[in-house]
């Protein structure tokens, strides 16, 4: 192991062999300069671009060698579910095992077995396996997770490249620089006195519950935590459980060590209350309904005394998106902007445009412009 190895080559990757023999000796938060990061570019799937060729292949293979098997790793659990192409209910994607009762408790033991080695490794050996990952979407899995999306959760293409690829390429790049930033924040020290602040993981595991319309928002959900030491228990999305599978596979061919993120589809209500009666839940990581993440929030609450921290809740929601237009708009640009805000991804997204506050004096055009437009809507495959 070496100051000078580059994540982006594979000999260097030693976190797959396990983190045993590299634990740092400089403490929890000591960081060095990690790379610029950038945003990573977008495919433009143009007629000449080679991308639209790669992709419609990879679409193909998972299409013609379905169904794909989803397993829980040591799991004996006899129930599957089933993985559906949203826009195609007569073709079976993928089976799955459910989780049960021990599978369950197993991947709370895992996680927690788990952090005693991970939790002392130094950030850069953490920040190391998440660019990995990150270089892995970037170049050999691209056209794998953005066609995985793409079946599983009916997003064309361009949806999918952002999501699937750019934006959790993004995610990942930038959290190891934000947590860069972080460590580098110590609070200032008089003379003669040495003020260091130290982050410290959670004290037990975290519990991520991912949503189905953003692939990207399930590798952030996770891999955030992962980044700043901690363990995690993934529930994942029955709606998103093809893409997320893969991520799961690109994590551990990263250098993910084993038992640091455990993958734990089934069925939600048990999953959960499961996982909230533990001691060792210490930290949330959510996205989705406001009306789960209430009833978790409760359950939470109810537990409160049994848990040996008090863990920490981070959650987002369902929101309501609005564009406020100007009487000099362009009518042309703007009924566009409102077409694709409101129903691309079929509206899916906390991002969908759910109102609009139009001057009087454009909305006879706009509303013309608006029904011709959502006329030429395709619905379905």
């Amino acid at each position: 192991h070496t100051s000078t190895c580059k994540f982006q080559r594979s000999k260097c990757n030693s976190l797959q062999i396990g983190v045993e023999g590299i634990r740092s000796k400089r403490g929890l938060n000591n960081s060095s300069l990690v790379p610029n990061v950038i945003n990573e570019p977008i495919s433009e799937f143009g007629r000449n671009d080679s991308s639209r060729l790669e992709i419609k292949n990879q679409i193909s293979r998972l299409k013609n060698s379905s169904p794909h098997k989803i397993v829980i790793e040591n799991s004996s659990s006899k129930k599957l579910g089933q993985v559906r192409i949203p826009h195609n209910h007569n073709h079976i994607l993928a089976e799955y095992q459910m989780a049960d009762d021990k599978d369950i408790e197993r991947s709370i033991e895992n996680a927690l077995e788990a952090r005693k080695k991970w939790v002392v490794l130094a950030f850069e050996e953490r920040a190391r396996v998440i660019l990995k990952f990150a270089e892995l979407i970037s170049t050999k899995h691209r056209h794998l997770i953005n066609a995985s999306t793409v079946l599983g959760q009916s997003k064309n293409w361009m949806q999918a490249e952002i999501d699937a690829a750019c934006e959790t390429i993004d995610f990942m790049r930038f959290n190891v620089k934000f947590a860069e930033q972080i460590y580098k924040q110590q609070p200032d020290s008089s003379k003669g006195v040495w003020n260091r602040m130290n982050y410290r993981p959670l004290e037990g595991f975290v519990y991520a519950v991912t949503p189905f319309n953003f692939t990207a928002i399930a590798a952030n959900l996770v891999l955030a935590p992962v980044l700043m030491g901690n363990t995690v228990v993934w529930k994942p999305s029955d709606y998103s459980l093809f893409s997320n599978y893969k991520l799961f596979e690109i994590m551990k061919e990263a250098g993910i060590p084993e038992g640091v993120v455990n993958f734990l589809p089934g069925d939600p209500i048990q999953i959960t209350k499961k996982v909230l009666d533990s001691p060792h839940f210490a930290g949330l990581h959510y996205t989705g309904s406001t009306q789960v993440f209430q009833d978790i929030w409760k359950q939470i609450g109810n537990n409160i005394s049994k848990y040996k921290t008090y863990p920490r809740i981070v959650g987002e929601t369902g929101g309501k998106d609005f564009v406020f237009a100007h009487h000099s708009a362009d009518v042309d640009a703007l009924a566009t902007a409102l077409i694709r805000g409101a129903f691309e991804y079929a509206g899916q997204k906390c991002s969908a445009a759910s109102r609009a506050y139009i001057p009087a004096s454009i909305w006879p055009a706009l509303k013309k412009k608006l029904v011709e437009m959502a006329q030429t809507l395709k619905v379905g495959n």
